[in-house]
């Protein structure tokens, strides 16, 4: 009977035991930490999807009409200044150059004859003008079929990459039809639109943006070594959007960028007395931002933000919430609207000091 009541006297023990640690452990559980937003003067990286271009790209096309008689080059291949690229049959082209210069040859024997009588009085000197003249419009015609001919052979004007080949050997081809592209792919432009607040900011605070150099990732979410200069700014905003293009030049001497590619140019915007929050204080919802405040009664209320800017493990924000709230730093994914809570108040420099926030 004894060995009973020891027995039970010791489960009841270790009920309570087990109860009492596990209603501690849910109280601790149910104890979050809170903070509040921070203003602190920073900067922060935007990023602007952006167009790339080659500094120089052209389309090189037949200035005569023939047959493509020889193609010299491949796509794809680097090429230099002066290169023969293209050749188109000549032989028109010669026969005309041959006709051009025999009749500048007898036009010259014409004058020489003409001058020869001028001197012993035999014609007037408007023979021997008329002589001069004919020999004048026979050189035009030698030099006019020279460039014809000269026109048969297609060279490289500057140094760069050659684009796909449309035409094959043999291809009948018009005056002004397109034999390639050329790329001068040396040095590279990033086009990228900034909306008329963002312009205003820039123009305006030169000492805060400190200088133009930017940053480009590419699409596979790489950045790009080598940075980038802000050099000119388009002339007009474009009224469906109300954007301006900026133009940034990139070096690209491994010739990485290719004509036509896509990026995100990454420019650094200083902010002065900016509202930040930690990102971890955040849950998104259909695209939208939320944070949860806590009340007076120490409920929770979820409220909508506007993100105005992204850093390292923080959120710039635009509205939604002031420094005057706090709001809950961890558990977000655990509460609900109206749920009380037992929170930890922690001091917001705190929490920033130990993320990863540059500033200044």
């Amino acid at each position: 009977m004894k060995r009973i009541v020891m027995f039970t006297g010791m489960f009841a023990l270790l009920y309570a035991t087990g109860c009492t640690s596990k209603k501690e452990t849910k109280e601790e559980a149910s104890r979050y930490a809170v903070t509040s937003p921070f203003r602190i003067d920073t900067s922060f990286t935007k990023e602007y999807v952006s167009q790339i271009r080659s500094v120089r790209n052209i389309e090189v096309r037949a200035q005569e009409k023939g047959y493509l008689e020889n193609i010299y080059v491949d796509e794809g291949q680097y090429v230099h200044a002066g290169q023969l690229l293209f050749k188109i049959m000549p032989k028109v082209y010669e026969a005309e150059l041959l006709k051009a210069q025999a009749e500048a040859k007898a036009a010259e024997i014409e004058l020489q004859n003409t001058t020869a009588l001028v001197v012993k009085n035999v014609v007037s000197k408007n023979e021997q003008a008329m002589a001069q003249a004919k020999l004048d419009q026979a050189k035009a015609e030698m030099a006019l079929a020279k460039l014809h001919l000269s026109f048969t052979e297609i060279r490289a004007p500057f140094s760069g990459t050659i684009d796909r080949i449309p035409l094959k050997l043999g291809s009948l081809i018009d005056e002004g039809e397109l034999l390639t592209s050329l790329s001068d792919n040396t040095q590279m432009f990033a086009y990228f639109n900034v909306s008329e607040p963002e312009y205003l900011e820039y123009q305006t605070n030169t000492q805060g943006r400190a200088n133009n150099k930017v940053g480009l990732l590419l699409a596979n979410n790489r950045p790009l070594q080598y940075k980038g200069d802000v050099e000119t700014i388009e002339g007009e905003f474009d009224n469906e959007t109300g954007n301006i293009a900026f133009r940034a030049r990139f070096p690209n001497p491994e010739k990485l960028l290719r004509n036509g590619e896509t990026g995100k140019v990454m420019m650094t915007v200083p902010l002065k007395n900016a509202l930040v929050i930690p990102q971890k204080a955040t849950y998104e919802i259909q695209d939208k931002m939320y944070v949860f405040v806590v009340d007076k009664d120490n409920k929770v209320k979820s409220k909508n933000i506007t993100i105005h800017g992204r850093m390292p493990d923080l959120f710039v924000i635009d509205n939604g919430i002031s420094e005057n709230d706090k709001i809950l730093l961890e558990g977000v994914q655990k509460v609900k609207d109206d749920d009380k809570i037992d929170f930890e108040y922690l001091k917001p420099e705190e929490v920033i000091s130990h993320l990863r926030l540059k500033a200044e």
